[in-house]
């Protein structure tokens, strides 16, 4: 093949290789109904750069295009590939999925998932329990100990958000709330095969939430009696359960017996009543050894 000829078909090739782009990149908005203006401020890439990118007209570089992949939710090797790996109509599933309430999303889930649910939490391990029963300091020491991420999910909650719990429980109300608490714990079980999660007492009182919970993590309640949960809350700097209220004890004994049966559905417990920092520790490290938590499909 001479020079020349070996120029027009490297010619031939990029022309081909900008119209299937250009196709990809129309069909994939047009089946999300994403309208070019929306595409651009979420790419970032002009209106008229797509316009152009869409007839065929323009070259763009590679970063333009993962930033215009990620806008549409598409693999970029999806809209370059020679063979389309393009299939519309998982792509509409897809959208549909993502549109759809947490109840629907969670029906889903359980029709696709494989026999072993095991498989399914792989190293995830979550803390549940009462305010004040070691969460937040025992997951931080036992992520530290294992060398695995630990996160409280009200932070990620807040950092989403872009303000502090009580403006969003303010601002949003409950139900708001529990909304961006079902996205935040989709979202870290989806960045994370392997951490220690601590989540809020009341996410077990939110039947589809606490489904998907126990479906993705290995759970462990922590316990301890309602006068340490008192104790520990108010050493925290939080008097706001006892201040102006002589019942708080009495609700605080009836809320914990109320969630016991929710709580009792977790794969294990750690009682941490009467015990130091470092004797609960202990136990909780021994619990997820002896139970394989960190192992993939224990």
């Amino acid at each position: 093949m001479n020079v020349m000829s070996k120029s027009y078909k490297e010619e031939d090739e990029g022309a081909r290789l900008i119209a299937r782009l250009a196709a990809r990149v129309a069909e994939a908005r047009k089946i999300r109904g994403i309208p070019r203006r929306v595409l651009s401020e979420k790419s970032g890439v002009s209106p008229r750069y797509l316009a152009q990118l869409e007839a065929g007209e323009g070259n763009i570089s590679v970063l333009l295009l993962q930033r215009v992949a990620t806008a549409l939710d598409i693999r970029i090797e999806a809209l370059l590939a020679e063979e389309t790996s393009v299939d519309h109509d998982a792509l509409r599933v897809a959208t549909l999925y993502r549109d759809a309430p947490v109840q629907v999303q969670t029906q889903v889930r359980g029709l696709l998932a494989p026999q072993n649910p095991d498989l399914l939490r792989a190293g995830r391990i979550c803390l549940i329990g009462l305010r004040g029963a070691g969460k937040s300091t025992l997951g931080r020491l036992a992520g530290e100990a294992l060398n695995i991420p630990f996160v409280e999910l009200n932070q990620e909650i807040e950092r989403a958000a872009d303000m502090p719990l009580a403006e969003i429980m303010a601002f949003y109300g409950e139900s708001g709330y529990r909304k961006l608490e079902a996205e935040a714990l989709e979202r870290v079980s989806g960045q994370h095969d392997r951490m220690i999660l601590a989540v809020a007492g009341g996410i077990v009182a939110d039947g589809v939430t606490y489904a998907r919970l126990l479906e993705r993590f290995h759970t462990i309640w922590l316990r301890t009696s309602p006068a340490e949960h008192m104790q520990r809350v108010r050493a925290q700097g939080d008097v706001r359960p006892m201040e102006g209220n002589p019942e708080a004890m009495a609700y605080l004994k009836e809320l914990l017996t109320s969630r016991e049966p929710l709580y009792g559905r977790a794969q294990a417990q750690v009682n941490t009543s009467n015990k130091t920092e470092r004797s609960s520790l202990n136990d909780l490290l021994a619990v997820i050894a002896n139970r394989h938590f960190l192992e993939k499909g224990a």
